[in-house]
């Protein structure tokens, strides 16, 4: 048999909060045509990202990270590195897990070059999204595939599927939240990573499907298996199901748009702000769409949305951390991984 691993990839973080690295970060990240994909043009889509979004948007986004930075550096880095080493204890020393970022460091290229060299044969990919989009999930899969391809020719890549509705899966972000559910609270919002909804129907393959079938989210399809709103919303029917919240005490809403274009809506923002005037004064915020925190959910929704929620007249806010290094995730995650080394199954 030859030598398996399993590789965990997330998202990344900038080398400090210094606007340099953080601007050199948002450059690779928004360059990712996958991210940001319009003009087509590759000249003029980087021009409007280097010149334009990065120049300007790299001192309130460094201004930010400074907000959220520990004494030992980004907390989604600390984090994935806490998950590798508890899952690598999990499976025991025959199984090397390794941790890569799709943007800054370890990279994925670094990371695949390094498991060559190890000697490794086959590799589990298990990306550390539970929900499909072009800019998160398969922007990690294409790039591992090609780093593979061009590295490690030899290496065999398995990859696990987005695990939005897995039993397992639920029942961690259960187990996670299942304290915070017991405390006074009046509603429950689910906040997930917002995308444009141009991505949404250039993901539908049959073009037939998304935004034209009326509830197209819960009309079923074979669409919705790159269908990211679809995979929010049955993550939080699943959940609201084994948790039993009630179907008028909790709401989905959509965070960090950018402006240009509509994207998923409501909006974080504006679901904050108007939940007070509606009686929803003791808030419960959970982010399904982050295993690990970051500045997402420390400093838009901790931060900004507290803030938001508190002065437009609530009363108390509490946010569900997310799954992050929790005995309940690992488990599912050395689960899934040793379905893999067992019988060949992802």
């Amino acid at each position: 048999m030859p030598k398996r691993a399993v590789l965990l990839v997330n998202l990344g973080s900038p080398a400090s909060t210094s606007v340099p690295d953080v601007r050199r970060y948002l450059e690779e990240f928004l360059g990712d045509e996958r991210v940001i994909d319009k003009p087509s043009n590759p000249f003029l889509r980087r021009l409007l990202v280097n010149q334009i979004i990065c120049r300007f948007r790299a001192p309130k986004s460094a201004h930010a990270y400074e907000e959220i930075w520990t004494k030992d550096g980004s907390p989604l880095i600390l984090t994935s590195r806490s998950v590798r080493d508890k899952l690598a204890a999990n499976l025991g020393s025959d199984t090397p897990v390794y941790l890569a970022m799709r943007y800054g460091e370890p990279s994925i290229a670094s990371i695949v070059a390094q498991m060559a060299a190890d000697g490794v044969g086959q590799v589990l990919l298990f990306p550390q999204y539970p929900h499909y989009a072009m800019s998160s999930w398969e922007t990690v899969v294409v790039k591992v595939y090609e780093e593979a391809a061009r590295l490690g020719p030899k290496l065999r890549v398995d990859c696990v599927q987005p695990f939005y509705a897995d039993r397992d899966y639920i029942e961690a972000l259960h187990t996670v939240c299942a304290p915070y559910l017991a405390q006074p609270h009046d509603y429950v919002l689910f906040s997930y990573h917002g995308i444009p909804v141009r991505h949404l129907q250039k993901a539908d393959s049959s073009r037939a499907h998304c935004t034209l079938v009326s509830d197209c989210c819960t009309t079923c399809s074979p669409v919705h298996s790159t269908c990211y709103k679809a995979q929010c919303l049955a993550t939080t029917r699943a959940l609201v199901a084994r948790a039993g919240i009630p179907a008028d005490r909790h709401f989905v809403s959509f965070q960090s748009r950018l402006v240009g274009e509509p994207w998923l809506s409501p909006y974080t923002d504006e679901t904050l702000a108007r939940l007070p005037g509606e009686g929803r004064k003791r808030l419960l915020v959970l982010c399904p769409a982050f295993v690990a925190d970051c500045l997402e959910t420390i400093e838009e929704i901790s931060g900004e949305g507290k803030n938001a929620f508190l002065q437009a007249g609530g009363e108390s806010f509490s946010q569900v951390p997310c799954l992050n290094d929790h005995p309940a995730y690992i488990d599912f995650l050395a689960a899934r991984s040793r379905k893999w080394l067992q019988d060949g199954m992802v």
